[in-house]
């Protein structure tokens, strides 16, 4: 089971990020005056094995206002009992289905095999006017994720810096619960009230990681582009008996039913995401696994390759001064030669006490930033994957840690490795940001080099020099306030790994 998740993960390595694929068909066609008020049938081809249908159309014309409106139909068409799969009219020239998902006028379910027709309705067009039409068609597998570009997946912004946001919350989808308008009783929450508080705390992005479903991904499609300045990434809490795990970036079905003879394992499940190449993180691994908490602490049966995750959620809400956070955790699978990113999520699932402001003070406590080259759902996720993080545990907007290691010419930041022989010297550069009169707190695999230790000047800049004894180490810088409690969680910095 090692060997699967570890070529499934050097598969997804090659894959990279690349530009929007070359689309499967090409589907064109000339349309006249005697047109007008009719309907056409494009018809094509779907193969098996096809998990997404993504359609892009344009047409000519609109300058003498012709019109064309958008439907899908399935094999079998309107007769079928699942053949209609929507209708956008004019309001769309791009859209998706899935079994998961779709976009908002279409439906989601199962992508059958066969003849498959975009249904276009001709509202108007001129007596005298020609106009030609091209419809691009992608038929996605599994392993492509979201598929192409289609409203989840483009960059809301281009920037290569730091984003803010966070990874674990819950909406009526789940768990998730709110008052109601009256504010007598406590309701499922809409979606729509938990990503308002989230835009409202300034974040950059959010994942709604609702339990073993992706039922919220259509609705997400239907928000994102009012949200435009806040990205809003598809995930789901994989719930098992044994421990929760927070997936990323994966859009079709994960059997969670680890114990059983179709998932025995959590390396069964672990395989299955590489395949799928998500970002996988273990959730609040030290709760408790009893009745206060049912399967929240992550206490497998049989042994666990832990290589098949990318990332552990080391604070959980407000837990980084309980006994049960994550940190240790975390810190165990350091020391035992992991590289292993820490992310922090506010798992919110209750709403404020006052109905108009649903989650207030919850969502973005406490942060995830991440460094990434854009705000996209891949982009934030490979600067997970390269551990490019640290958690802004009272989710400021301001707060950051930004850590650098030189040695003879070579640099690192936080999540990378850096040689360095012995004897070499390890120059490291600290910067932060609203973070003056607090205390740079810097340990070496887990324990605390107070040497390097010291107070944050007005510049918010400092640096300190370490020598190598040419040995494997994890060196990471965390901000604390003078009273010694942790208010940024950084990433290491790897020395010789």
């Amino acid at each position: 089971m090692r060997a699967l998740i570890g070529i499934a993960l050097a598969c997804f390595a090659a894959l990279g990020t690349a530009a929007e694929r070359t689309p499967d068909l090409v589907l064109r066609g000339q349309l006249s005056g005697a047109d007008q008020h009719t309907y056409r049938e494009v018809p094509f081809d779907v193969p098996a094995g096809t998990a997404r249908i993504t359609v892009d159309v344009d047409y000519t014309g609109r300058d003498e206002k012709t019109t064309v409106d958008l439907g899908l139909l399935g094999p079998g068409g309107f007769e079928a009992q699942d053949g209609f799969r929507g209708w956008s009219g004019g309001s769309k020239h791009r859209f998706t289905v899935s079994a998961t998902d779709a976009t908002a006028s279409f439906l989601p379910g199962a992508i059958a095999p066969g003849r498959w027709r975009l249904l276009l309705g001709i509202p108007n067009i001129r007596a005298t006017s020609k106009a030609t039409y091209t419809a691009k068609v992608w038929l996605s597998r599994d392993d492509e994720g979201f598929g192409p570009e289609h409203g989840l997946t483009e960059p809301l912004a281009s920037e290569d810096r730091w984003y803010r946001g966070d990874l674990h919350m819950h909406t009526a989808h789940s768990d998730g619960g709110c008052l109601n308008r009256s504010g007598t009783k406590k309701v499922p929450c809409p979606l729509f009230l938990t990503v308002t508080s989230a835009a409202k705390r300034g974040l950059d992005f959010i994942a709604v990681s609702d339990h073993n479903t992706m039922s919220q991904v259509s609705e997400l499609r239907e928000l994102q582009p009012y949200f435009d300045r806040m990205l809003l990434i598809p995930a789901r809490e994989i719930t098992t008996f044994d421990g929760h795990a927070n997936l990323f970036g994966v859009s079709r079905t994960v059997d969670f039913r680890v114990g059983t003879k179709d998932v025995p394992d959590w390396n069964a499940l672990l395989a299955d995401v590489a395949r799928a190449h998500g970002v996988i993180s273990i959730n609040h691994p030290n709760r408790p696994n009893d009745e206060t908490c049912m399967g929240c602490g992550f206490t497998p049966r049989t042994p666990v390759d832990m290589r098949g995750f990318q990332a552990i959620e080391a604070v959980n809400g407000g837990d980084a001064t309980r006994a049960d956070t994550g940190i240790p955790f975390w810190e165990k699978q350091l020391d035992a030669g992991l590289r292993i990113t820490a992310i922090g999520g506010s798992d919110s699932h209750i709403g404020a006490d006052d109905p108009r402001d649903a989650f207030a003070g919850t969502i973005g406590t406490p942060t995830t930033v991440v460094h990434a080259r854009d705000l996209s759902m891949e982009g934030i996720l490979d600067g997970i994957r390269a551990g490019h993080v640290f958690v802004d545990l009272e989710g400021t907007r301001d707060r950051s840690l930004d850590v650098t290691a030189s040695v003879d010419g070579a640099k690192a930041h936080m999540g990378d490795a850096v040689p360095a022989p012995g004897g070499a010297t390890v120059h490291v550069l600290v910067h932060t940001t609203a973070a003056q009169s607090h205390v740079v707190a810097v340990s070496l695999d887990g324990s605390l080099l107070a040497s390097a230790s010291q107070p944050i000047p007005a510049s918010g800049d400092v640096s300190f020099d370490w020598t190598s004894d040419g040995k494997p180490h994890w060196l990471r810088v965390d901000v604390r306030s003078p009273e010694g409690k942790l208010l940024i969680l950084g990433n290491p910095i790897y020395v010789n790994h």
